[in-house]
């Protein structure tokens, strides 16, 4: 049986290194799958998703020259690629005009700021150097 790039496979976790796990495929070849492809999110330490033992179902991303096999767990999964529907907490756009008046309105809220604070520190206007 040859490996297929695209091809979705039942494997067994039987190494793990700092930098990925070892996965036995069915027909025995081994293959590596990199700590950036377990999972959707950050992975510091693949402990925590992984050990050995784990049977996983991986999806081949490359194949080398050499014969070294690149798997995925996280592109194997049906809903990988597909993006929520659903906004996340996200702000209405503001027009141009919008956002040029929120940016007046603060720069002139920071500069009135600024002058009462290089004001008080010099004496303000007016004050007599003694």
């Amino acid at each position: 049986m040859s490996i297929e790039v695209g091809s979705k496979l039942q494997g067994k976790v039987t190494g793990i290194t700092n930098f990925g796990a070892f996965v036995e495929l069915p027909d025995g070849q081994t293959g590596l799958v990199h700590i950036s492809e377990v999972a959707d999110n950050y992975v510091k330490d693949i402990n925590d998703h992984l050990s050995e033992g784990d049977k996983v179902e991986v999806k081949v991303i490359n194949v080398g020259k050499d014969g070294k096999i690149g798997l995925s767990i996280k592109k194997a999964k049906e809903n990988y690629g597909r993006r929520n529907n659903k906004p996340q907490n996200r702000k209405p756009v503001e027009t141009f005009e919008q956002k040029m008046n929120r940016f007046m309105k603060d720069s002139d809220e920071r500069l009135a700021s600024l002058k009462k604070h290089t004001e008080s520190k010099r004496g303000g206007r007016g004050a007599k150097k003694g």
